[in-house]
Parts: structure tokens; sequence; C-alpha cells
């Protein structure tokens, strides 16, 4: 054997209870449960839990795994794989004009590093990308916006019959490749032009191969229920299976709801329908700062948008949502600025908004808050992002608790001051959430983070601690382990996870990050 990982605590990520052996690694797998193993090499556990590596159930790494390989944030975690391709929008597949739209819709996202080398059009070649060495491993789902945004283009109308069956036949391709299911994110254009129709007729095609579909729904605010009832219509009429992205009630008008969800969930997964779901642990949410402003403002793609928002008329109509009715963009709710935060921005002469609400910033610009948004959103020709303070520590505690529930970071990676769940996630349910609140069993968690996620991908050789599956695993000081990172400091690697391996390399050795880059991607049914 390769390698021996001496006396642990394993939690096999089966939800059952630990127990103490030593663990044999060979070629990257699982070799050997037993006692008294021996090898040339081995990491002495010293009573520290060993669980398979956690599953990212949500993850915007896509550009930064190439860009930025080092990749520390999400491997000091204990992350072994990440499900990217999220929320509807993601660089395959596309050609030359789509991924030219894609690189400034969504840079606050994933930035747009100068001078990156952009080498693939298709899911097919993206993944071979991948697999030239990156720090997790990835599994891909295709980005219903991209798919429309490279079909049919950014306006806001129905497709036609011959631009759903050419999406259909990219999908179709793109599963093909390697991809597990689709994604959408439909408060996000041109994603949420499509319409319940449309999104069945995908996910179709995605239920024919295999795959599932992880939609970000139509309003986590005001039409939060109804918007979950449409994806379960979509799953129920296109016998696809179901993955929540983010599941969560947000805003002053779900407050304590979270059990009316749940309940819609348990009677859909009683009637036998394939539904999962996954949570971050904690209370805000992060996105572009543009994604808040109406969806009409937003179609034809970015040059038509700052158009718009130099415009008076338009202005004056944006403003009015924003304010009044409440954007589609915004879920359904007028904004409150002051639970908007600014994270990240492009332009050097805006570094003293970050961390500062809109209200405070407009404050101290002695501006309207509107006004000054839609000055920000043009000075930064869209390129900034935010923190959106909305969300509620009783639903968030009630939906981790769920049977069908997985975690997922939802984490952007870029700006100044980036959402500390993408530093923090999974160590904060393990310290927080497990040890100081005892909201879940350390035996249950650890199952929501590897097992249940891996079912949701197919994968029978990971997510849990058995002979011959892969070597991807994590130690950690279950009376230690926390998340340091802060919405002041978000960029802090977690305490009390000493080692992580991914196909049995290490890629955390005694708490420090090694140089090795043994994630690929993976490729569904392969």
């Amino acid at each position: 054997m390769d390698l021996i990982i001496r006396g642990a605590h394993i939690v096999d990520g089966d939800g059952g209870p630990r127990y103490f052996a030593d663990v044999g690694i060979s070629a990257g797998r699982i070799a050997e449960i037993g006692h008294r193993l021996s090898a040339e090499r081995s990491i002495d556990a010293g009573g520290l839990v060993l669980a398979p590596g956690f599953v990212d159930m949500h993850a915007h790494s896509d550009l930064q795994l190439l860009a930025e390989p080092d990749h520390t944030a999400k491997v000091s975690q204990g992350v072994t794989l990440e499900v990217i391709g999220q929320d509807g929008l993601s660089y395959a597949p596309v050609d030359d004009e789509t991924l030219a739209t894609l690189r400034q819709q969504i840079a606050g996202w994933n930035d747009d590093p100068p001078g990156f080398d952009w080498n693939w059009r298709s899911v097919a070649e993206y993944l071979d990308r991948l697999d030239e060495g990156i720090a997790t491993n990835a599994a891909y789902l295709v980005p219903q916006g991209t798919l429309r945004l490279l079909c049919a283009g950014y306006e806001d109308r129905p497709v036609t019959a011959d631009e759903l069956d050419r999406m259909r036949e990219v999908l179709a391709e793109s599963l093909r490749q390697g991809a597990f299911g689709m994604s959408s994110g439909l408060t996000y254009t041109p994603g949420m032009y499509a319409d319940t129709a449309e999104l069945t007729a995908l996910c179709e095609v995605v239920a024919a191969h295999g795959g599932f579909y992880s939609p970000h729904h139509r309003s986590y605010g005001a039409g939060a229920l109804q918007a979950y009832a449409e994806m379960l219509e979509v799953a129920e009429r296109s016998g696809c299976p179901l993955h929540l992205a983010h599941a969560t009630m947000n805003f002053g008008v779900n407050e304590g709801r979270a059990s009316e969800l749940l309940t819609m969930l348990d009677r859909a997964i009683d009637d036998g329908r394939d539904v999962t779901l996954d949570s971050y642990p904690y209370l805000p949410g992060a996105t572009s700062l543009h994604a808040l402003l109406p969806s009409w403002a937003m179609a034809g793609g970015v040059s038509s948008t700052l158009d718009r928002l130099r415009d008076p008329g338009q202005r004056a109509r944006i403003r009015h949502e924003l304010e009044i009715t409440g954007s589609d963009g915004c879920h359904g709710v007028p904004v409150e600025w002051d639970t908007i935060v600014i994270s990240g921005v492009r332009e050097p002469g805006n570094a003293h908004l970050v961390g500062r609400s809109v209200a405070d910033a407009a404050r101290a610009a002695a501006e309207q808050p509107t006004e000054f948004y839609l000055d920000v959103l043009i000075n930064e020709q869209l390129g900034s992002s935010c923190l959106m303070h909305v969300g509620h520590e009783d639903n968030v505690r009630a939906i981790m608790r769920h049977r069908a529930h997985t975690g997922g970071s939802d984490g952007l990676l870029v700006g100044a001051r980036p959402h500390p769940r993408s530093w923090g996630t999974f160590p904060r349910y393990l310290g927080h959430y497990v040890r100081e609140t005892g909201v879940l069993e350390l035996e249950e968690c650890v199952a929501h983070l590897t097992s249940r996620p891996a079912d949701r991908l197919g994968l029978t050789d990971r997510g849990r601690i058995r002979a011959g599956n892969v070597a991807d695993l994590v130690l950690f000081d279950p009376d230690e382990v926390a998340d340091t990172a802060t919405f002041e400091e978000p960029r802090q690697q977690a305490a009390g996870i000493p080692h992580v391996l991914v196909g049995g390399v290490a890629v955390i050795q005694d708490g420090h990050r090694t140089d090795a880059l043994p994630g690929r991607a993976l490729r569904k049914n392969r």
C-alpha cells in the first residue's frame, strides 16, 4: 500500500456511528480498512475524525479552478469535489460571440483575468482543460441561460420551435460529453426569459440522459413558494430528477416560513418524486450587483442595459420597480438599500465602496440610494458584486435538518470582500451547527456533505469510506474545526482541518497547501 492513515475515528459518510480503524490507500483508492496495517508512508490521525471528502453541490469555481489553481479556499475546507456550471450561466457550450457576452455579464462572479487562455468552446473541450490538473475534482452542469444565449440570443421572448430544437440538440450533445445535468438561473437573464414549457422540454432531454435539473428558481422572496412549485411541476412533467439550488426562504415576507417549503417537498418525496436540495449555513446571499435590476432592463446584454441606465425615462422606470413594485431581479421585493453591501469592484476608483451598504455609501456621497446604485453600475460596466443580508436563522436551521439536504457554498471567489462562505461553509457546518449549537449530529452532518451529494450525482465510488472507493478524504478535529473567515476578513483558512487528500494525494498536509493538482473533471456515466 502507498499510505496508511493510522488510528482515525472513522465517520464513513453513511450516517452510522463512528468507529476506530486504520485506512490503507493504494493507487488513489481505499485498499483496506482494518487494524495494524503497514505501508512505507503513514499519517498518524491521533484520534482525529476521518471522513470522505466533502462535496460542494453549488460552486462557482468554473474559472478560478484554472486561473488560480492553488484553490486553497476550497481544499482547505476539505472539499474534494465541486459541482460547477451553476445558476444557468457559465462558459460552455459557447461560440465566440456568446463567450464575449458571458465574460462581461458574469465578471462579478468570476472575474475576467487579462491574458487568460479561453481555448475551449464545447463542454468536452472545457472538461479536457480541467483535466490538465486542478486542485479538486469537478462535475459540470450545462447552464440553461448560456444555452439559450447561444441558440436564441439575449431577447426577452419565447424561443421559436427551431431554436428550441437546437437547444435540445446542443444540450444532448453536452450531456453525452460528460455533463451531469442542467442548471438554471431564473432570476438572471437570459435564462429567466424561459417559460415552464421551455424548461420542461429541456428537462426531458436531461432525464433521457440520466441527469438532474438544478434550478435557481424565479424567486426566493415574494413568490418563493410559487417558484418552488413551478420547479416541482417541471420535474414531474419531464420525469427529471430535481435538485433545488441554495434552497432557502429569504426577505421579510418569508421569515419563519421554511416549514411551508419543507411540507411541499416532503409531499413530493413521499409521492415518489426524486427531489434533493442544497443550502449554505449563512444568512446573507451573494451575487452580481446588477442582478437586482428588472429583467426587461437586461434584455440585449450589457451594452443595451447600460444604454437604458443612461436614458432618463428608462432609468425612472427602473427606479420605480426597484423602490416601489419590487423588481423581479430582487425577487419581487422592493430593495432595502441598507441590506445590499458592495463586496467587489473592478474600477480602482471605487475601492472605497467595498464593505459598505449602498445606503451608507449613498449617504456619504449625499446622493439618493437608487440613483447612486445605478451610477455605480454604469461606472463599473456591471462588473461589481454584492452581499444581500436578507436571510433568517430559523429558516436556515430548519432547511439544513431536512432529509434531502446537502451542502453547497454558492461561494464567489473574487472581489475585495467576497462572502466568507467561499472559505468557511464546510467547517461552519461542522463547528457552529454541530459542535456549538447541536442543530445536527456529527455523523448526520457528514452524510449531508458526502454520501447524499454523491448519490445525487450517481457516484457509487465516492462519498463513503469503503474499500475500493476513491481516496478523497479529510481529517479534522471535531473539537477545533471552525470557520475563521469573516465578512471583514473573508479569506481566512479554516481551523482544525490538517489533512485533505484528493485521489490519495495530499492537497492539504499538516494544515498547509501542497503544490499538488490531482483533481480532474468527472464525466457522467464514465
